[in-house]
């Protein structure tokens, strides 16, 4: 006997627990409607109309006997439990397969950070490159030709045609990021923190959700160094000072061995009070030429 036939479904029954539920009488009935269509009699001309009665009688005989009717339904149970246990485990490692492809696409996937960090520092320099070209193209316009000698306009012309070449003076621009945490930065705010350590010609602020940054342009080279030598701001945000070009180290004449000094490794190490001894002495000699020049 094929252990793997539904009886249930021979004699056109409901098969599973709704089958297990079924009363003998209601078996009997689809027994005999049954019988009625695949008797041989009422199928002369099928060949195998002979087994399929055969089948029909055996499975009735299975359900109508109660001891072999109750082992058949604890194997259809029993079936029935291990494909939900398939279909679980199928179910699971699908999900498995689906995490592993997702965390290999997160793994190649570019990181959205570091691809904003590189577009605000694409934007800063254009921006920066932008407001000095309108700063050299209005200095241009503004400056008195009729007074001036033609030797020395011609001089003009020519410093003048080669600052606009060469660009932006970027060694005087700074870029300045912060945290959008606490109390925003403003340029007002930016302006007042900045000109303690000289004259500051503009502050242009670009600001996101988390995160806010300006270009801050100084008026001398030596005031945007001054800015990165410290830190500035808020106790609770600080500022993150970077130039947008490092000012180059002028290069000194050759000094004898002997007289080798170590100043510019303690310049480039002054911090906290020693930073302060030396700023104050660099606006003192300020002061000083300041005075002389009156």
């Amino acid at each position: 006997m094929d252990m793997n036939v539904d009886h249930y479904v021979i004699l056109g029954l409901e098969s599973g627990e709704k089958g297990a539920e079924l009363t003998e009488e209601e078996i009997i009935k689809a027994y005999k409607k049954k019988a009625l269509k695949l008797h041989p009699d009422k199928n002369p001309g099928d060949t195998e109309a002979a087994a399929n009665f055969q089948r029909l009688v055996s499975s009735y005989e299975i359900l109508r006997d109660e001891k072999a009717r109750k082992l058949f339904d604890d194997l259809l149970k029993v079936r029935r439990q291990q494909q939900r246990r398939d279909l679980q485990r199928d179910a699971k490692r699908q999900r498995m397969v689906s995490d592993l492809e997702a965390r290999e696409r997160a793994a190649f996937a570019p990181d959205p950070a570091a691809k904003d960090r590189q577009e605000e520092d694409r934007i800063t320099r254009k921006l920066a490159e932008e407001i000095a070209r309108i700063r050299a193209m209005h200095a241009n316009k503004g400056v008195p030709t009729a007074s001036v000698p033609k030797k020395e306009n011609r001089r003009v012309e020519k410093e003048s045609a080669g600052g606009a070449e060469q660009g932006v003076d970027m060694e005087r621009m700074l870029k300045v990021t912060w945290e959008k945490v606490g109390e925003d930065y403003t340029a007002e705010r930016l302006r007042k923190l900045f000109s303690r350590f000289g004259e500051v010609e503009d502050v242009v602020i670009k600001s996101k959700k988390k995160k806010g940054s300006a270009v801050v342009v100084m008026a001398t080279k030596d005031a945007a160094v001054a800015s990165t030598r410290t830190m500035t701001g808020d106790l609770s945000n600080r500022l993150l000072v970077i130039p947008l070009q490092p000012v180059a180290a002028p290069v000194a004449p050759a000094a004898p061995a002997a007289q080798k000094s170590d100043a510019p490794d303690r310049l480039n190490n002054l911090v906290g009070t020693g930073y302060q001894s030396f700023e104050d002495a660099v606006l003192k000699k300020l002061a000083q030429a300041a005075q002389k020049q009156k």
